[in-house]
């Protein structure tokens, strides 16, 4: 432990001021990644790249993501959050017109790399510091703090294409965000609390014991919500539910479902509980694609995403205050190991559900995805038990 450390049992955490700057944190990671996702077609075009370099080059976020992600956990055991949430969400500003002026492959997958980057540590960051001023609190306040994340992420991608459609260029729409960005840290670095500081007992975060079972659900969650991103536009228009033109709808009403649900999570799990949240949450998913993949209309269709977005929302958030609470375990270095393992879920999930689909067939794959999500409420017991 360093001569700076400040213990756990020193302090609380929670304040309004420390509230406030959470949210702000999780808006601007949502906003800042969504604000990049308009800008994409722009930067196909400019590099002349063809789906395949388009698709490497993206990858290069996610390696970003991840591998920042692991060295995150020690960074923010031993200096302790503030210092990472305001450089990582400065970082991401800074890089965004960049991405929107790179004009070669190599020079667009080195700045992807490093906003991966940015943007790993600062998810890290920021949930490691929300779990410290829940702690504090001693009332949920996770499922608040992800809601603020899905509106960041609405909010930067309806800017940009609003910006886009009214003939404003990529570089100007990306100036604009980050003067927003750069505001928003500017009123969160005051407010962030000082978060315990121990020496990490090691460079990397892994799941290690009870974090390896809160690790591996997150991963179920996080590769369902990737798949319904890249895969339910297209599970409507192949089976006839919808016009290509309306493939969008699904994944829209998971995305409002989720987001809602989260918005009032906090009130539903002080009120049932953590473990009650976990069962009833899984078994709404389940009922959820057994509607999407049963039912033979649009609106039914879309019913399904609704009851699997409003079931898997307030799951996550409960991994996240479960492993920032493991006994004898660094809530920074729990939450580092939970977020790489939910994030590498995420980038996992599309190709493992179009390998599925190759196979055998994509609602075959939805399936796959219902069965693994059946695993939530089965483990609820433990997860909360430990």
């Amino acid at each position: 432990m360093t001569s700076a450390a400040i213990p756990a049992s020193a302090f609380s955490a929670d304040s309004p001021g420390a509230r406030l700057a959470t949210r702000i944190a999780f808006l601007v990671a949502g906003f800042g990644v969504a604000a990049w996702a308009p800008l994409i077609p722009f930067a196909k075009q400019r590099l002349v790249a063809d789906d395949g370099l388009m698709g490497l080059l993206l990858l290069c976020l996610g390696a970003g993501s991840v591998t920042a992600m692991q060295r995150t956990g020690p960074l923010c055991a031993r200096y302790g959050c503030k210092p990472v949430v305001v450089g990582s969400g400065l970082a991401m500003a800074l890089l965004l017109p960049l991405l929107a002026i790179a004009g070669s492959p190599w020079t667009l997958g080195t700045v992807l790399l490093v906003f991966g980057a940015a943007l790993g540590s600062l998810d890290v960051a920021m949930n490691v510091h929300a779990v410290e001023v829940e702690r504090g609190a001693r009332v949920p306040l996770m499922s608040g703090f992800h809601a603020m994340y899905s509106i960041g992420g609405f909010g930067g991608a309806a800017l940009v294409t609003c910006l886009l459609s009214w003939g404003v260029g990529p570089l100007a729409c990306t100036l604009g965000c980050l003067a927003i960005m750069v505001v928003a840290m500017a009123a969160v670095a005051p407010r962030l609390a000082e978060t315990p500081r121990v020496a990490a007992g090691h460079s990397l975060a892994w799941p290690r014991g009870p974090v390896v079972l809160l690790a591996a659900l997150a991963a179920v969650c996080f590769l369902v919500e990737g798949a319904m991103l890249d895969w339910s536009a297209l599970l409507l228009t192949t089976r006839g539910l919808a016009a290509t033109v309306q493939g969008g709808l699904g994944y829209a009403f998971f995305s409002v479902a989720m987001t809602a649900g989260r918005l009032g999570g906090d009130a539903i799990t002080g009120r049932f509980g953590d473990r009650a949240t976990m069962q009833w949450g899984g078994a709404v998913s389940l009922l959820g694609f057994a509607v999407l993949l049963a039912g033979g209309r649009l609106e039914t269709a879309l019913a399904g995403f609704v009851l699997i977005g409003l079931g898997a929302s307030n799951i996550v958030p409960v991994l996240f205050r479960r492993a920032g609470n493991v006994p004898g375990t660094s809530a920074a270095m729990a939450v580092a190991a939970l977020t790489t393992v939910g994030y590498a879920g995420q980038l996992m999930g599309p190709a493992a559900v179009g390998f599925v689909s190759h196979l055998a067939s994509l609602p075959l794959a939805f399936w796959v995805l219902a069965a693994l999500m059946a695993l939530v409420p089965a483990c609820a017991g433990r997860v909360v038990a430990r």
